[in-house]
């Protein structure tokens, strides 16, 4: 492996892109430690680090972790490009179920338009969230996520703040959205994909910190865990990266045979190949989904000073049964709800059928499209299986065994999916390189064998 990284320097287009999302990451980074103007930076600052080692998975701690620090002192970055994000998946959402949508989707130039028609979204989004954002550190009281609380957040609260942290939020948005772009354009992997994962790996040192205290604090402070539970604790973590490599990488092939074809004097076509279906197809998107929505409600009703609304909210909150009961359901939901928006097994029998092509064993046309989507349906539960246990792992570690939520984080949840999901990404990319130039790759042994 270390070969192939020295390779990937040895290549001047290879080069040139590592070298220039690298900058791109820089300027990222830099962006996350300009504060808005207008807050009070030290004393955010201050309540972040108090309430690091003891607050749960609430929103502020998971919006922290995606933006890379850039929310303990509200940052210019600090929604970075989750509206996009979000605004993407809208999209993805409607064209699939809109029939005018998916129409303009499939004609010349429509998904340049579809581009346009998200890029319009993120801006309103962001505007969205930054109002949100100001009005929320503007009036902290009462709200669950800023319990221990005891110092303004705001120096000079009120409109021209509001209107100050809508302008720089949003353009900070619309700022990293082109950075990302560049990223995919001119860099290596997927610019927004690339960011996100950066953000998340700049808060690991901490996480590291935070469990060595763990296991190893100062002599004047008795150890929480020994260090047989270190021991544990590591295997748990390696394992984990493990199975979501695994599941990530896991397919089931189905076999596709071709039809011969003539064409004049010569035949065409014929041969078998695979259509690969993937065990974890929604990828992130379900815990992303469900965490979203177990959000909202806590965040809207902690302005209404409801007693029953309040109490009936405590039950949502991260560790309650209630909470992962409904966390669980929701992802299993949206596994399914993923699929059958993505994946068009009608649509695939039909391409198959046109172009000679069919599966061993089952009639072309309708049944094939019954067998893909029975198969699908028997592997999505396998996918939704895995994506509730990943989900549930950061809260449990979090609220029964007292693991700081930004250690936690690191051993589940949308936090490790992701960046494993972006780590394998952009080594495939660099490895398509290596391998088209006649170096060796970083699975060397792998292909190898392959091509005994």
């Amino acid at each position: 492996m270390i070969s192939a990284f020295a390779n990937a320097f040895r290549i001047p287009e290879l080069k040139k892109r590592i070298l220039f999302t690298l900058m791109i990451v820089v300027i990222t980074r830099l962006g996350a430690a300009i504060p808005v103007p207008g807050v009070d930076a030290s004393a955010l600052g201050r309540f972040f680090r108090q309430s690091q080692e003891n607050q749960g998975g609430s929103m502020l701690a998971m919006l922290n972790i995606f933006s890379g620090g850039s929310l303990e002192h509200l940052a210019i970055f600090s929604l970075t490009v989750m509206p996009y994000i979000s605004a993407s998946i809208i999209f993805q959402l409607l064209t699939a179920v809109v029939p005018q949508l998916s129409k303009v989707a499939r004609e010349e130039g429509g998904r340049q338009k579809i581009t346009q028609y998200t890029r319009f979204a993120t801006v309103f989004i962001a505007i969205f969230q930054s109002y949100m954002f100001a009005r929320t550190f503007e009036h902290p009281e009462g709200l669950p996520m800023f319990r221990g609380l005891k110092e303004s957040l705001v120096l000079y609260p009120g409109l021209p703040f509001e209107l100050t942290t809508m302008v720089t939020l949003t353009a900070g948005t619309i700022f990293m959205m082109w950075l990302g772009e560049q990223i995919t354009d001119r860099g290596i992997g997927n610019g927004v994909s690339m960011l996100i994962a950066t953000n998340i790996l700049a808060k690991f040192p901490a996480a590291v910190a935070l469990a060595w205290q763990l296991f190893f604090p100062p002599p004047e402070v008795h150890a929480q865990f020994t260090p047989i539970h270190f021991i544990l604790f590591l295997g748990m973590f390696l394992g984990v990266i493990a199975s979501v490599i695994v599941v990530t990488q896991a397919q089931r092939k189905i076999t596709v045979q071709y039809a011969q074809r003539m064409v004049g004097r010569k035949i065409l076509g014929g041969g078998q190949t695979y259509m690969p279906l993937r065990v974890n197809y929604s990828g992130v998107m379900p815990i992303i989904f469900a965490s979203a929505i177990l959000m909202f409600p806590p965040t809207i009703i902690g302005f209404i000073k409801v007693d029953w609304l309040q109490r009936m909210m405590a039950l949502l909150n991260e560790g309650q049964w209630v909470h992962m009961s409904i966390y669980s359901i929701l992802i299993f939901f949206f596994s399914y709800f993923w699929v059958a928006t993505v994946f068009n097994p009608l649509q695939i029998a039909d391409d198959l059928k046109k172009n000679g092509g069919y599966v061993p064993g089952v009639r072309p046309g309708k049944p094939t499209a019954d067998f893909l989507d029975f198969t699908m349906t028997r592997i999505t539960f396998a996918g939704a299986v895995f994506l509730t246990l990943v989900a549930i792992i950061p809260i449990w570690l979090s609220k029964a065994w007292s693991v700081p939520y930004l250690t936690a984080s690191f051993f589940g949840g949308t936090s490790l999916l992701i960046v494993v999901g972006v780590l394998l990404d952009t080594l495939r990319q660099i490895e398509t390189h290596l391998i088209t130039r006649n170096y060796e790759g970083f699975l060397k042994k792998g292909r190898m064998r392959g091509r005994i």
